[in-house]
């Protein structure tokens, strides 16, 4: 049985990139689906960092204001040069993110090699999304760095959620079980993550770690950001 009473979710999207509601509809949507927290994370490149992070982070601002939800301004950063996620991750920080997702090598989309790999060694990141056919290396320098490997629900990248959890597990990083949100109908419902960690073949006694201690790991770590 899955026993937990919160909901976290670390990665969504919203009309400032492929999504479909504004941040404010997101974020409202997720609150009375009983989420805790949720971070918007628009796709970004560098030319887009400042206006997406600081209009995401206005309203996020308002909404945690004014509606009992921890709504956190991030971005995802989408094929950028892996050589260069370092710095841009760097420069997403400055101009106020929060929390900065990378965009992994999923099996559903051509992205870069060398981008998992560049994302858990920069201090910067946060977050390895949908990491796909991710190595040994990356699972062993995530541990080491403290980057979040994420389990997806998300169509298409999910399907190597058992491979990612697998070497996650072996080489001790910490997992989060995320929506990658684009719509309302995206978003996590207990259901949706004990089937997603189920059928990932993680144990239910990792359940509360992956979907409680390890946020709160998170929250702790970017709460301590201006």
């Amino acid at each position: 049985m899955l026993i937990y009473s919160v909901l976290y979710d670390f990665h969504a999207h919203t009309f400032h990139s492929d999504g479909m509601l504004s941040t404010l509809e997101l974020i409202r949507r997720a609150a009375v689906k009983g989420y805790s927290a949720i971070a918007v994370t628009d796709h970004c490149g560098v030319g887009s960092l400042s206006r997406v992070i600081n209009e995401v982070s206005a309203d996020c601002e308002l909404a945690r204001a004014r509606w009992d939800i921890l709504a956190i301004p991030g971005v995802e950063l989408t094929h950028v040069p892996h050589a260069a996620i370092d710095e841009v991750a760097r420069k997403a920080k400055e101009l106020g993110a929060w929390l900065v997702v990378v965009h992994g090598e999923s099996p559903v989309e051509p992205v870069e090699e060398g981008t998992n790999l560049s994302a858990v060694r920069s201090a910067y990141v946060d977050i390895l999304a949908h990491p796909g056919h991710m190595s040994g290396e990356v699972a062993k320098m995530a541990a080491k760095s403290g980057v979040f490997i994420e389990i997806t629900t998300r169509r298409g990248h999910c399907i190597t959620n058992a491979h990612v959890a697998k070497l996650a597990e072996e080489a001790g990083a910490l997992m989060l079980l995320n929506s990658d949100s684009h719509d309302e109908g995206d978003l996590l419902s207990k259901e949706l993550a004990r089937e997603t960690l189920s059928q990932s073949g993680i144990s239910s006694h990792k359940y509360r770690q992956i979907l409680e201690h390890n946020p709160l790991k998170l929250l702790q770590r970017i709460r301590r950001l201006p």
